[in-house]
């Protein structure tokens, strides 16, 4: 029985992989779909089909290192774990309707075929998706490891003056994080000034606001003081729309006129120097 599966697999692969292509393609979300090109999405499918064929015919060590290749391959491009249980339960169907039409499963034995799959096919099953999440789960710690050492740092740009340059999606986790390196950078770098630049924050609302004020008013208690600059003129409406109170906090729409003033707090300022070219 199981020879028979794996003979049918073997001598169809490339018309299996064809129509795999296509039914996955045809009900996956388009978005996910589009950001590939057909040849990565080619060839992240063929991979994906050896992968399942390979556990015909080879030992559980060579299938678990095609596996965990597979896994590190498809989390890169960003395949959801909905798109490989899916692909796993449509090539079971593509084969076994495949047998079917073949004549070689019938009425008589169909049960005794469908045991079969489900013996071969299950044990897969549960490996592939038990290491998929493995491996998606180990990548996102990395990556909140890393977003974390990367996350808002305080360069000091003048004597007594540094900037934060904020980029991205302000959470909780991510706000503790700015609090952290802002006081600590504060001490570090003996800031006068602190400038906080959200150029690079999509949305300003009322807990990012929050978030803001709360970083200011800590600045101000180690005797620092703290400008918010990059303010853009859809974030400015939000702020307004949502009645935001930013009146504890010195705003400058760039950090252009946020570095000049800066300098002016300090007893400091830009002068150009005629003659020098």
């Amino acid at each position: 029985m199981d020879k028979k599966i794996a003979n049918y697999i073997r001598n169809h692969k490339e018309e299996i992989l064809t129509k795999w292509k296509a039914e996955m393609k045809a009900k996956t979300n388009k978005q996910f779909v589009h950001v590939l090109s057909d040849k990565v999405y080619g060839k992240a499918s063929r991979q994906f089909i050896d992968l399942i064929v390979s556990n015909l015919k080879e030992t559980n060590r060579e299938f678990n290192e095609r596996l965990h290749e597979f896994a590190e391959n498809v989390v890169h491009l960003g395949w959801p774990l909905i798109f490989v249980s899916n692909g796993i339960k449509t090539f079971n169907r593509i084969v076994f309707e495949g047998m079917m039409e073949e004549g070689i499963v019938t009425k008589e034995n169909f049960v005794e075929f469908n045991e079969g799959f489900d013996k071969w096919f299950s044990p897969m099953n549960d490996e592939i998706l038990s290491t998929y999440s493995e491996t998606w789960e180990r990548t996102v710690s990395l990556q909140k490891v890393a977003l974390k050492e990367l996350s808002a740092p305080l360069i000091p740009v003048f004597e007594g003056i540094s900037v934060m340059p904020l980029v991205g999606t302000i959470d909780t986790e991510r706000a503790k994080q700015l609090m952290e390196n802002l006081l600590e950078g504060v001490v570090k770098h003996r800031a006068e000034v602190v400038l906080i630049d959200i150029t690079g924050v999509p949305i300003v609302d009322t807990m990012v606001a929050h978030y803001l004020i709360q970083a200011a008013e800590a600045v101000r208690l180690i005797g620092a003081k703290c400008m918010l600059v990059g303010i853009r003129p859809e974030i400015a409406q939000t702020i307004v729309t949502i009645g935001i109170n930013l009146d504890s906090l010195i705003t400058k729409n760039t950090l252009k006129t946020g570095i000049e003033a800066a300098l002016e707090m300090t007893n400091r300022k830009i002068v150009k120097v005629e003659g020098l070219e």
